[in-house]
């Protein structure tokens, strides 16, 4: 039975349209890698202008000086550099960019002014025409400024030169990025930067693991108690908490795992005291020590660590001085980075890099995924301007540690971005992301710092795409609020996913989906949970600290923060999810039904005779069973998905939410609801619904992912399974069969010394294949 529409929801339109824009997709092949040539856009045609320095401008200022700007026009377009104060031979070094499609004007006109309080005196001009500038197309070298006399309006000389270059290129010019845009030439000085398109790298991450044993020695200030002793570590802003020793004396033992998470360069110190516990909310400093973290043993492999006894120390405070005293105390500790590991900073499901953080144990890429932002339709107006609606949109997208931001595009409710970036892919089962977002941080806001609100995300399985070619399509903008799904719009993408060794490719389905030390030293839910949080903080504090900045909130966005936050409508989604599965069951129950019903005869019969033939030949079971799953997968790939999934506004129940279940989901944690009894109770439940709500994603991505071995979501898996099936089928057809299962019952029953701690090839290839986590909203 469908779910029922929620009679509250506008009907919309949720597909995913095929488009088809104006692009060249050519390719470059150059030294074994593919390079971008901007191909996967639509070339736009760019006026530019370098205003580099004058000279010999007149001083017309009481003290014979000037402050001189430019202003540069053309059209009803205008854009002016900083005045630069009291200086005739002013430098700039600014560059303008003009949109052609928009330049009605034949003529340009660059005025050098000096810069009064009632109007700027213009000191001279230099008038260009539009239609006889050069052309310029990279990889060509930058064209060469020149010196250019400067005129009156009547057309005479006058004192002064200005140093110009204009050309006519596209947006894979170098000067693109740091030019100011015609759509944000009205922006004032101090908001220019947040309009920019910019490249970001975040950190790279690793994982301080701190293993606490024991102290030694501890100095009591009442030696008649026995002390509740805990280690407390603190790295920056993040502050860790040993559990307290159940050996209740001056020699307390701990053996525990404090883990932080820790971006290069390691600048800040790790500082670990021991805290003996008076009562509630007070706590006593047994003493201190600081650990360098430049010092820290790195480890790539499962090899054990080195341990080392620190001595503690303590500030003593004598009248107005505080004098730090070195005790006998001693902690015990193993200290050391696990560069090992891979540190996840997104949702389990959708990690878009899943190397170690050491180098050391990074293999070369497999392939180049190319992304054109083109551009976007029907946007909702997110905020007022002059009493209308309107939108200053821009775009985020992150694969790995490499995040773009492309250019704001100014009260456009049908921007046009056609920007492409490129990234280096090291695993094809990873997941890009592109949100989009209001700029709530340049002129028109009405001054108002706020939260950069969220327009839409659209998440992209690389593994679903195939090698070489172009998919260009509009994707739905969905945004879950507290009223319900509402579409904020579309946006176009042009994705390609180009691959450089196929068979390097196709190793990687055989290898662990983690590093090896996930699964020799794995980490526990709740160690998982509070590392993700410490490198979503961690990203999102280093990010917000470039120019222009990624705010938190737009970082928490893209690494779906608070996924694992209960949510009935979720809940829903999952157990519908398996539901789906099970239904597998249920037609064969009824099919069985109908055989022995004898409601088609030749069914039935058909099913007698196959019923002989195993009985009498038992060894064609496995081929015919493989055999079978070869034919279903070479069926079905006419039925192939032809485009990427996208956002599922059924498959995520978003669009039959209630009012009261968007309430709980919006609700904040803790709840703000009324009652603490309440309050304790409902926070609790949240908690462990959301266990529960993980345990039913985690199986329905399992059955889901064993349902696409045959579906061909994921080309190169399917291949390589009905591959396998076919050779199989062969290979158990000409064995006999009781050697092959002695040889598989040995092998199961096999001695531990013969066994390894990492997960087999099927497992591996299991988990590597996509599920339908992707669609979810």
């Amino acid at each position: 039975m469908p779910p029922k529409q929620n009679p509250q929801m506008p009907s919309a339109d949720y597909s995913l349209k095929e488009t088809s824009p104006n692009i060249r997709g050519g390719r470059v092949l150059s030294n074994d890698y593919l390079t971008t040539t901007f191909d996967l856009v639509e070339q736009m045609h760019i006026l530019y202008v370098r205003v580099v320095s004058a000279k010999g401008l007149p001083g017309i200022n009481a003290d014979g000086t000037c402050d001189p700007f430019v202003e540069v026009k053309i059209g009803k377009y205008k854009g002016t550099t900083k005045y630069v104060e009291k200086n005739p031979n002013p430098e700039w070094n600014q560059v303008f960019a003009f949109s052609k499609d928009r330049i009605q004007a034949t003529m340009g006109e660059i005025l050098v002014r000096n810069r009064e309080f009632v109007n700027d005196e213009i000191l001279g001009r230099v008038l260009f025409d539009v239609s006889e500038v050069p052309s310029r197309v990279p990889p060509n070298s930058p064209l060469a400024p020149e010196w250019h006399r400067l005129e009156a309006r009547n057309g005479l000389h006058v004192q002064g030169e200005l140093m110009l270059a204009i050309w006519m290129g596209n947006q894979a010019d170098d000067a693109f990025s740091d030019a100011w845009y015609s759509d944000v030439l009205a922006i004032s000085g101090e908001h220019v930067a947040n309009t920019r398109s910019k490249v970001y790298h975040s950190p790279r991450l690793w994982y301080l693991r701190v293993n606490v044993i024991e102290a030694q020695d501890l100095v009591l200030r009442d030696q008649n108690r026995r002390p509740e002793a805990y280690v407390k570590g603190i790295l920056g802003t993040i502050v860790l908490r040993s559990r307290v020793s159940p050996n209740k004396s001056v020699n307390p033992t701990w053996n525990e795992d404090l883990m932080f998470v820790v971006a290069e360069p390691f600048d800040e110190p790790l500082i670990l005291s021991v805290e003996d516990k008076l009562g509630a909310n007070k706590d006593e400093c047994l003493g201190r020590c600081v650990v360098p973290l430049q010092m820290v043993e790195k480890r790539e492999k499962p090899i054990p660590v080195s341990h080392s006894w620190y001595g503690l120390e303590k500030t003593v405070v004598t009248g107005e001085e505080a004098k730090v005293v070195r005790l006998n105390s001693r902690l015990h500790l193993r200290v050391s980075f696990d560069g090992g590991y891979h540190v996840l900073d997104e949702s389990t499901y959708y990690n878009s890099d899943l190397r170690a953080s050491s180098k050391v144990l990074w293999t070369p890429p497999i392939g180049v995924l190319e992304l054109g932002i083109l551009s976007a339709e029907g946007l909702q107006p997110t905020k007022n301007k002059d009493g209308r609606g309107t939108v200053d949109a821009y775009c985020v997208a992150k694969y790995g540690q490499k995040w773009v931001r492309t250019r704001t595009i100014v009260d456009s409710f049908a921007p046009k971005w056609n920007e492409q970036y490129t990234w280096e892919v090291y695993d094809p089962c990873t997941v890009i992301t592109v949100g989009i977002f209001e700029n709530f941080h340049i002129k028109g806001d009405g001054g108002v710092v706020a939260k950069d609100p969220r327009i839409g995300k659209v998440r992209i399985r690389l593994s679903t795409l195939q090698t070489d070619r172009i998919y260009t399509h509009s994707y739905p903008l969905l945004v879950l609020q507290n009223t319900g799904v509402k579409k904020m719009g579309e946006i176009q993408l042009a994705v390609r996913f180009t691959c450089t060794s196929l068979l390097n490719m196709l190793q990687t389905y055989t290898e662990p989906l983690l590093p090896k030390m996930h699964y020799v030293y794995p980490l526990t839910v709740y160690q998982l949970d509070s590392l993700r949080h410490q490198a979503t903080y961690t990203i999102s504090m280093r990010l917000g600290r470039a120019e222009p900045p990624l705010r938190k909130e737009v970082v928490e966005y893209m690494l779906d923060v608070g996924a694992n936050i209960w949510s009935l409508r979720r809940g829903k989604a999952n157990f519908a999810r398996i539901i789906r599965l099970f239904n597998v069951f249920v037609m064969f129950h009824l099919w069985f039904n109908e055989i022995c019903k004898w409601k088609n005869a030749i069914k039935t019969i058909a099913t007698h005779f196959l019923l002989m033939v195993m009985v009498f030949l038992p060894r064609l079971i496995l081929p015919t069973f493989f055999l079978c799953l070869f034919s279903v997968g070479i069926w079905n790939y006419r039925k192939r998905p032809r485009y990427p999934p996208h956002m599922d506004t059924q498959l995520s129940y978003a669009d039959t939410a209630q009012n009261d279940e968007l309430d709980e989901e919006f609700d904040t944690f803790p709840s703000s609801k009324g009652g603490e009894v309440l309050k304790a109770r409902y926070d609790r439940l949240r908690c462990i619904a959301g266990r529960m709500q993980t345990v039913l994603g985690d199986l329905a991505t399992q059955g889901e992912r064993v349902q696409s071995l045959l579906t061909w979501r994921d080309p190169r898996a399917t291949f390589m399974f009905v591959i396998f099936c076919l050779i199989a089928a062969i290979v158990i057809y000409v064995i006999p069969f009781r050697v092959m299962i002695i040889s598989v019952g040995f092998y199961t029953l096999r001695h531990p010394k013969f066994r390894i701690n990492i997960p087999s090839v099927p497992q591996n290839f299991l988990r590597r294949l996509p599920a339908k986590t992707d669609s979810l909203l």
